[in-house]
């Protein structure tokens, strides 16, 4: 039987792939304010402000490709019982063609219904003022914004609690919740983080950290964890 591993994934893996991160510039996302774009407020205040917003952010991730960081965890598959946690709202691990991927914050190649969140649709074009899901209502990203609830937080938890390997690439663990998530990892599980940046982070100090970005930590790693999974 394949041992559990469990990924999660944030910002900088996407970023190796040209897709730009809103803690680029000092909160700034393509010179929009957050609070602009990015939450249900601003959603209220300017549904059409926020549609271009993402029908940009739509139109960047289906002009990148994945990198090698994502391909070589597509690898893991073959060795693994694998499913990635990703806060990324793009699709570039299913194209790297892992087969296990639970979105936190949504997926930006989808649109949901403004009244029921349940109503989801595929949606590679933009999204217009004048797009109704089948109940009549305005249709918007299918993504979580700043203080909203994430639904998808609970099944994360409990994937996180099963792992036997535990990896993190391309995240600064200082979004929450998605950074809690490092403690429903199991004591006694094998634990690894990757990224430029190491965070100083006290719940960290028995992790095995690899400082280099995606692209040159992940492919390195995972060598070493197929030969793991053999023992």
């Amino acid at each position: 039987m394949k041992k559990k591993l469990v990924i999660l994934t944030g910002a900088g893996i996407s970023a190796e792939s040209g897709l730009k991160t809103f803690r680029d510039s000092d909160g700034l996302w393509e010179n929009y304010r957050l609070e602009d774009v990015a939450t249900p407020m601003a959603w209220q205040r300017d549904p059409a402000l926020v549609l271009e917003f993402y029908n940009q952010r739509r139109k960047d991730v289906l002009n990148v490709q994945p990198n090698a960081a994502h391909i070589a965890l597509a690898e893991l598959d073959n060795y693994f019982d694998v499913t990635i946690i990703t806060q990324n709202i793009d699709d570039l691990h299913e194209r790297a063609g892992s087969k296990h991927i639970l979105h936190l914050h949504g997926e930006i190649l989808k649109s949901r219904s403004s009244l029921d969140a349940e109503l989801l649709y595929d949606c590679r074009t933009d999204i217009s003022i004048r797009d109704r899901c089948s109940r009549g209502s305005q249709l918007r990203p299918h993504v979580v914004w700043f203080h909203e609830a994430v639904p998808m937080l609970e099944p994360a938890a409990s994937i996180a609690s099963e792992a036997e390997f535990f990896l993190v690439v391309g995240t600064s663990l200082q979004v929450y919740p998605a950074a809690g998530l490092i403690h429903y990892a199991p004591y006694g599980a094998k634990k690894f983080l990757v990224d430029p940046n190491i965070p100083i982070i006290s719940e960290l100090k028995n992790w095995k950290m690899i400082e280099a970005k995606a692209t040159i930590g992940v492919p390195s790693l995972v060598h070493d964890l197929k030969v793991m999974s053999a023992h």
